[in-house]
């Protein structure tokens, strides 16, 4: 949206909410004899926050709650009848005679909320709105007078923890202060994330659960701050407080500068977000999510080993020192993915207990280890703390509970040690693993050498780049002297396992790479037909020299489809790599690509129904390949029509594979910095956060489903205005007109069911939380069924204006590294 345009809504929005709050109830109290009623508003004394009735998003269902008064963009931070909405206007909030605060629908009387309080005998009972975001139901004789809080919304948190908000357990009483997300954003009731504390630990622990199962750990607390997250004791906008004592166990954040509107907020995808309004920007800044990346969630590595940043020909998982992995087939692999074991026997490991046997490895800048099979004890300190860790032969880690004054307090840990990751934040997490004298000599000769090879890298630089230039300069000139001399193929034959092409072979197939054999490029650079000399038809891809796909790139999708062997996935027949030159050759589709037919006037009247749907189930069955049956689990990441090719039957082959991820068998998500693939066929998560799966894929594939039958690129204004495709077919399907999305260039008798199921399962796969998406085995089977009741969809990600999207994915691009290919020909 233009910056002018953006202006002008957010002024039509304050003068519409200073209408609204002149108009209704806008003090900050309300009174036993007074009904609230919907329309009427609170705001609180500095005006930061106001309480009323509210629907939100989509949805026509009225709520009572809390949000930001001064931003913009309606934020809710409390929802009191989040489970149990109000159908219609006729809402009614009052304090009855027994001091509770009662929400009422009144079409029917119903009871809709409460309080649920026991009151004591007083002459009034009122309720306010503080300018912290906090109502309290008091007691008094007045409101000038001494006054009794009996219930305060923050000890009934919803999806948002605010400034001084407690998150934790009363250990007298037995209450919890939890954060739990919405269902969606059109509907806040109970979802499925929560963020809670949990008491069966020492010291106890916080962590993000998905319904029973537990998806991250925060770190323990460290003086300051939570392990892994930012240190808040100096200088930062948050400063956070932990107290562990016998009444409770609570977390609460501070801002030393209470202008600044901040949360903390568990969203309906699962991720603790942090974020501050930006009053400059009129938006929220999100300055820290969890889990952030692979190695976040819990336990992603098996006992004794640390969850790293991956590198190449690295397996993310590392064993700590002294430990291997458990399998013989790990070992040899140094995949430490299942867990490690100890190098000695137990009775090696427990040593001498005069410790002639046993020592400790000092590791910083890594998580503590889940406090599950842990003892805390706050009184005692480092040394004597080590000396109970060595007396125990079940002991295998110790270290401070807390960093504050050099460090104080004792954590054990007996047995498996679990859920480590590497930290960047050095130094803030130390302690202490159990090993013997021998692997802590061989540690530090290692760690010695590790720092000789940092001087190394350090020096060598400075000192030889002069030379260092000499040498790449004769070696660039030998190699194109030699490359020109004789033509070679593909490098690490055996890696890549294909039949390779020599460059004068190719040459003379395709004219010299004449452009009368053009017939496509794409980002990567130039696609050409030619003819081998045994007469055999193959496309060339030929990678041009400042190609987005790179020699990582090109060696992933020779290695990758090469394995892969469906009738829907295009066939890679070899490679060839000469000088500079690098092109991979396919079988040759003489129909060219999807987006030659569906996007062009003439082209997409000779695209009947029946080859639409046969081109939708052959895209279908090549993901399920790709994501169930092939020897590997394939992500694809660029799916688009461009990337469809057509047979001469005009049945779709996926092709390019250039940006594929292969995962493991039991792996469900994985997060990148390098976010690559197209604008409109990217999902939220993605573009957003870098995280991708097989729900990625599904998001892609929903929406060639509707670019198909419609006929419209998802990217193009819609008649709708400001809505891109999506958002146009969530409009039709809202209004039951979706009809009106079938491609006006289609024959005009078609089984007009089968179409509209096609649009709902397309609307199905391009939700916005991953979670709603359904598999790609689903969605086959939802197409190939017609008896099947499909469930209803949610609204779409992207759906709003296309240009906020466009402004979005322009800043991601400056920010975030994130490269968007727009070249779609072929």
């Amino acid at each position: 949206m233009p910056q002018k345009n953006k202006a002008l809504c957010s002024i039509a929005f304050l003068i519409f909410t200073s209408i609204i709050q002149s108009c209704s109830t806008s003090k900050d109290t309300i009174t036993q004899n007074q009904s609230f009623k919907d329309g009427d508003i609170l705001v609180s004394s500095g005006s930061t926050f106001a309480f009323g009735f509210f629907s939100p998003g989509n949805s026509l269902n009225r709520y009572v709650g809390i949000w930001f008064n001064t931003v913009p963009e309606q934020t809710v931070v409390w929802v009191a009848n989040r489970d149990n909405p109000i159908q219609g206007t006729n809402g009614s909030l009052s304090i009855e005679a027994s001091g509770n605060l009662v929400l009422r629908d009144l079409s029917n009387n119903r009871l809709v909320w409460s309080t649920n309080i026991s009151g004591l005998a007083a002459d009034s009972y009122f309720a306010q709105l503080l300018d912290s975001g906090n109502l309290l139901l008091l007691q008094g004789l007045n409101q000038s007078t001494s006054r009794v809080n009996l219930w305060q919304s923050f000890d009934f948190p919803t999806n948002t923890l605010l400034p001084y908000m407690k998150l934790g357990v009363n250990r007298t009483s037995g209450h919890q202060w939890t954060l739990t997300s919405w269902k969606s954003r059109d509907d806040p009731g109970t979802g499925d994330f929560q963020d809670k504390l949990e008491l069966n630990s020492s010291p106890p622990q916080f962590f993000l659960f998905q319904n029973s199962e537990k998806i991250w750990r925060h770190g323990p607390w460290r003086e300051h701050y939570l392990s892994q997250l930012p240190d808040t004791s100096t200088g930062y906008v948050f400063s956070s407080s932990y107290n562990e004592s016998d009444a409770e166990v609570s977390l609460l954040y501070g801002l030393p500068d209470p202008s600044i509107l901040s949360k903390v907020t568990v969203n309906e995808s699962g991720f603790l977000e942090f974020a501050t309004w930006q009053d400059d920007q009129r938006k929220w800044l999100r300055f820290g999510s969890f889990p952030n990346d692979i190695c976040d969630y819990y336990r992603q590595c098996g006992a004794f080993s640390v969850c790293g940043p991956y590198k190449s020909g690295e397996f993310e998982c590392q064993c700590l020192p002294g430990y291997s992995p458990k399998s013989e087939r790990d070992k040899h692999s140094k995949n430490a993915t299942n867990g490690c074991t100890n190098k000695l026997t137990g009775e090696q490991f427990c040593g001498n207990i005069s410790s002639v046997d046993v020592e400790f490895i000092k590791l910083t800048s890594v998580k503590l280890p889940d406090t599950a099979n842990a003892i805390g004890n706050r009184t005692m300190g480092l040394e004597e703390c080590a000396d109970l860790c060595l007396k125990n032969c079940s002991c295998t880690a110790y270290a401070n509970a807390y960093t504050d004054n050099g460090g104080s307090g004792c954590i054990t840990w007996y047995g498996d040690l679990m859920d480590m990751r590497q930290l960047s934040n050095a130094g803030q997490d130390v302690f202490y693993i159990r090993v013997s004298q021998s692997e802590l000599a061989q540690y530090q000769k290692n760690s010695k050498r590790s720092e000789s090879k940092r001087l190394i890298i350090i020096l060598v630089p400075s000192v030889g780049g002069i030379l260092l230039l000499i040498y790449s300069t004769w070696l660039v000139l030998l190699k194109r002297k030699d490359g020109q001399s004789k033509a070679d193929d593909c490098t690490d034959k055996k890696a890549l396992d294909l039949p390779t092409f020599k460059m004068s072979s190719i040459s003379a197939a395709t004219n010299s790479f004449s452009l009368t054999n053009k017939i496509g490029e794409g980002g990567f650079g130039p696609v050409y037909k030619a003819e081998l000399a045994t007469g055999q038809m193959i496309a060339i891809k030929r990678l041009s020299t400042d190609s987005m796909q790179g020699l990582v790139e090109f060696k992933n999708e020779v290695i990758l489809i090469s394995k892969l062997q469906h009738r829907n996935l295009v066939r890679l027949l070899g490679c060839c790599i000469d000088g500079q030159e690098r092109m991979l050759i396919y079988e040759y589709m003489p129909n060219k690509s999807l987006d030659n037919y569906i996007y062009d006037g003439e082209t997409r009247k000779g695209l009947n129904w029946r080859m639409r749907f046969n081109i939708i189930i052959g895209i279908a069955r090549g993901l399920v390949y790709l994501h169930r049956d092939s020897r590997l689990r394939i992500i694809h990441r660029d799916l688009k029509a461009s990337n469809i090719l057509l047979d001469k039957e005009m049945n779709p082959k996926i092709s390019d594979f250039g940006t594929a991820r292969a995962f493991k068998e039991q792996q469900l998500l994985a997060k990148t910095i390098r976010v690559v693939g197209t604008h409109g066929y990217m999902a939220p998560e993605y573009i957003t956060r870098g995280l991708y799966s097989m729900k990625s894929d599904v998001f892609s594939f929903g929406v060639l489903i509707l670019e198909t039958v419609s006929g419209k690129r998802n990217r193009d204004f819609h008649p709708d205005q400001d809505h891109n495709l999506l958002g146009h077919a969530w409009n039709l399907w809202n209004e039951g007109s979706v009809d009106r999305l079938i491609d006006e260039l289609m024959e005009d008798q078609f089984p007009a069911l089968e179409v509209e199921r096609c649009i709902q399962v397309g609307l199905l796969c391009v939700q916005r939380r991953p979670e709603d998406r359904p598999t790609m085995t689903t969605v086959l089977s939802m197409l190939d069924s017609t008896n099947s009741v499909l469930p209803q969809p949610n609204q779409p990600a992207f759906s709003n204006t296309l240009i906020c999207v466009e402004n979005s994915l322009n800043k991601m691009r400056r920010t975030n590294g994130i490269t968007l290919t727009v070249l779609e020909g072929r």
